[in-house]
């Protein structure tokens, strides 16, 4: 009797996360597919319309004519020893533009990075000094880093057109600069794609980004664009306008990044949006035929204690803090997209249901092979929904790995199907990192994770340009 109890209350719980985690997961799916469908609607339409009219766009007949202004770059740093100088000098070979300056935040108890810094020895490289032990925050090593330029200017005479932004793994695309010269003036916020570099020492942990970022900034962010709502920046290949990053630190006591948050690049992005400024995503080819486009390149977390870290600092940022410092603003496309933004707590929680429930299902089933009573059957609902949720993961397969094929080839895009469950375990975990952190007052300091620059064979070539 206990046994058959003790069945039926597992069978009960079964059905109830089942259920729980159906209705959220269909509910997650069709706002997916929504997404899904003006993405093909809008590049359907500018086919027949605009396409017919006119030529394809691509980098270099953009970035035709002679630059225009002064681009200055910023790149924090912290304990960046072991990357820093590499990164420099390749970015130094490989911008195709002759204004710029590249500003490399360190702090006063870091003379290692300092020392690879003054390595390079270019006058377009300047080290910074943050006047502080670190590490503090990224968005105050750049408020540091901010400050700097202003004097700069001051003491020069000149104006920098726009701030563009770096890390230090970062490859960076030798057309960027000469996009961001032309763009500055049509828009406050301009993000190129992001595109993981594979680590073939990493295929599952370092590879679920590849399928993130192929889909994100693919799709994603160009139906985000297309309904109104503010770009997010992703703190590398990306550029604020001059006048832009003014308005947003006389805002802000001359503070342009949010100093207390973790995510100061992807609020920069909304609250240059807030301010009326547009924003932009620009997607190009290199050139007609080329089959990449114009993107910041560098690898991502390799380890899943790094993976983990990274993504509950995201969540921590986006979904928990960006809800209390960012609010609920704007039409109902950038209310929508901050809706998308805050999810992943959520989804951690459905996901996490879903797979106990298919654990108490398991093991269930294998106690009815050993003779115990079969459990009850799902309710028509819940059997309904699982039909759907099933068709509609299906397609969400099928995306994953078109756009994962897209930029990576066939063999990372059918990878990407078992690397779906190792993001959803590094999505379960991150969401219970970001909520202690939260919960104790969020991250009081810089987590970064240690950072690796591409090898010799993914490098320019050549010698610095002047």
């Amino acid at each position: 009797m206990r046994a058959v109890t003790l069945q039926l209350f597992l069978a009960e719980c079964a059905a109830e996360l089942a259920l729980f985690a159906a209705v959220g997961f269909f509910l997650f799916s069709i706002d997916d597919l929504l997404v899904d469908i003006i993405f093909f609607a809008r590049n359907g339409w500018r086919a027949i319309t605009v396409y017919r009219r006119h030529p394809r766009g691509d980098a270099r007949s953009l970035v035709e004519g002679r630059p225009s202004g002064w681009l200055v770059v910023m790149i924090p740093a912290w304990d960046e020893s072991a990357v820093i100088r590499a990164m420099l000098r390749a970015t130094l070979r490989s911008f195709d533009h002759p204004d710029y300056t590249l500003l490399v935040g360190y702090y006063r108890n870091d003379p290692a990075t300092r020392l690879a810094i003054e390595g390079v020895a270019d006058p377009r490289v300047m080290a910074v000094e943050v006047p502080s032990d670190g590490p503090t925050t990224k968005a105050d090593c750049l408020n540091h880093l901010y400050a700097f330029l202003v004097r700069l200017e001051a003491a020069s005479g000149r104006q920098a057109r726009a701030v563009v932004l770096h890390d230090a793994e970062d490859l960076v695309h030798p057309l960027e600069l000469r996009i961001f010269d032309q763009l500055a003036d049509r828009a406050g916020v301009i993000q190129l794609p992001v595109v993981p570099l594979p680590d073939r020492s990493s295929e599952w942990i370092s590879g679920h980004y590849c399928d993130e970022f192929a889909e994100s900034h693919g799709k994603e962010l160009v139906v985000r664009e297309a309904v109104g709502a503010s770009i997010p920046l992703a703190g590398v290949g990306c550029a604020i306008s001059r006048f832009a990053i003014a308005r947003l630190a006389a805002a802000h006591d001359g503070k342009p990044f949010a100093g207390g948050s973790m995510t100061e690049d992807y609020e920069m992005g909304l609250r240059i949006g807030a301010l009326g400024e547009r924003t932009i995503f620009v997607r190009l080819p290199e050139s007609p035929g080329h089959p990449g486009v114009v993107a910041s390149r560098g690898h991502f977390p390799n380890t899943l204690g790094a993976a983990v870290r990274q993504k509950a600092r995201w969540l921590g940022g986006i979904a928990f803090a960006g809800w209390d410092r960012l609010g609920w603003r704007g039409g109902l496309g950038e209310r929508w997209f901050r809706l998308r933004d805050r999810r992943g707590p959520f989804a951690a929680v459905l996901l996490l249901a879903g797979y106990l429930s298919a654990l108490l299902w398991g093991q269930l089933w294998l106690a009815s092979k050993l003779g115990a009573p079969l459990p009850p059957q799902a309710s028509p609902l819940l059997a309904t929904l699982l039909h759907v949720n099933f068709a509609l993961l299906l397609w969400r397969v099928f995306m994953r790995i078109a756009f994962t094929t897209h930029v990576y080839g066939f063999g990372e895009g059918l990878a990407s199907i078992p690397r779906i469950a190792i993001a959803n375990l590094i999505a379960i975990l991150a969401a219970g990192r970001a909520l202690f952190l939260h919960a104790g007052g969020g991250p009081k300091k810089w987590d970064k994770t240690e950072h690796i620059f591409p090898a010799d064979h993914l490098l320019p070539a050549g010698p610095a340009r002047s």
